[in-house]
């Protein structure tokens, strides 16, 4: 494949990622990670601390370079070309890269500098940027006193000044707390809005939810499930239905009249005389019929609803641990499919 490509000359995917591998001495932090993200879409890259989503940034992005396997973004690849594709993406990184001691619009007047703007079209760039991100009201004011929502909006202004097609933004909103989170994930939609490729790691469940076209579970620096949220949910059984008994004698008779609805055999929780059955993706159909099978057999029920599984629930099945936890021991299962599938060993190729 030609490592060369003219801007507008490259019509694949915007990110291909071959079999990736990075060490640092015993440590392997990547072990032969493979996707695809397509252009104009979001891939995030869900993982612990530890699991090796920073150190593949670092490597697609020309910080580091892979001891194996290769990586292209849009068909520049990331080692033999290396000034090609800095020209072409934005990084926004776990600490923000901005000069506390200067002001926001300093900051970014400088970024557009480095991107061989003149001084006048920096300028008025950095008007641009600050307007989009809300920053003009403390534009002359240095950087140092900002809050930290501010602060990383300041930083992700200055990665689309040289006005990058594909971003990389690594955890881009740990720390923040739930309102200045929620303003970050409008910004990005706005960037995908405007035909920007994403590729966006997290610990955060609901914000791969949120944000992702498709999401990639690495563990250990591997890849051990991919596909859209919907897919990873419908991996562990998808839509459940769920309801208590309020006559306890009844359970039993209350499991037998949901079992024609449920795939695989219901779930007994005498402690709590509740009854729990998977019902895949039939979700509000399963749950109507659930209801007419027991007032049919007159039992009385209490908490009926349905429950759709989250991703947390994805990452614990998957992996036996949580985001948060990465020191426990990974539990990955083997599972067919491309999209939506687990990878059993590094060498298996799995593109989302």
């Amino acid at each position: 494949m030609n490592d060369h490509y003219p801007a507008g000359r490259w019509d694949g995917p915007a990110i291909i990622v071959e079999g990736l591998q990075k060490s640092f001495g015993e440590v392997h932090a990547l072990r032969g990670i493979d996707l695809v993200v397509e252009r104009g879409s979001v891939l995030c890259v869900l993982g612990p601390n530890g699991a090796g989503k920073t150190t593949a940034v670092k490597v697609l992005t020309t910080l580091l370079e892979p001891d194996g396997g290769r990586a292209l973004i849009e068909g520049r690849d990331v080692v033999r070309s290396a000034p090609a594709v800095r020209e072409i993406i934005g990084l926004a990184g776990q600490s923000a890269a901005i000069q506390e001691e200067l002001t926001g619009r300093e900051n970014i007047e400088i970024m557009g500098r480095l991107h061989h703007l003149s001084k006048g079209e920096s300028r008025r760039r950095a008007g641009e940027l600050l307007e989009l991100f809300d920053l003009v009201d403390a534009a002359d004011r240095p950087a140092k006193g900002y809050s930290g929502g501010m602060t990383r909006r300041l930083d992700l202004a200055a990665s689309l000044v040289g006005r990058p097609t594909v971003f990389f933004l690594d955890e881009p909103t740990t720390g923040l707390d739930p309102r200045s989170r929620i303003g970050m994930w409008g910004i990005i939609r706005e960037l995908v809005a405007d035909g920007a490729t994403l590729l966006l790691t997290t610990q955060y469940l609901e914000e791969a939810d949120e944000l992702s076209d498709e999401i990639v579970v690495i563990d250990r620096g591997k890849v051990i499930a991919a596909g859209t949220g919907d897919n990873l949910k419908n991996r562990i059984g998808g839509d459940v239905v769920q309801f208590g008994v309020v006559d306890r004698t009844r359970l039993g008779d209350a499991a037998e009249v949901v079992r024609p609805l449920a795939e695989g055999e219901p779930t007994v929780e005498e402690e709590t005389a509740r009854v729990t059955i998977r019902v895949g993706s039939r979700g509000s159909d399963s749950l109507v019929q659930t209801v007419r099978a027991l007032d049919g057999a007159g039992i009385h029920t209490e908490h009926l609803g349905i429950h759709r599984p989250s991703l947390d629930d994805v990452f614990l099945a998957l992996t036996g641990h949580t985001p948060e936890d990465g020191t426990r021991p990974s539990r990955s299962r083997s599972r067919r499919g491309r999209r939506d599938g687990v990878v059993p060993d590094a060498t298996t190729r799995q593109r989302t």
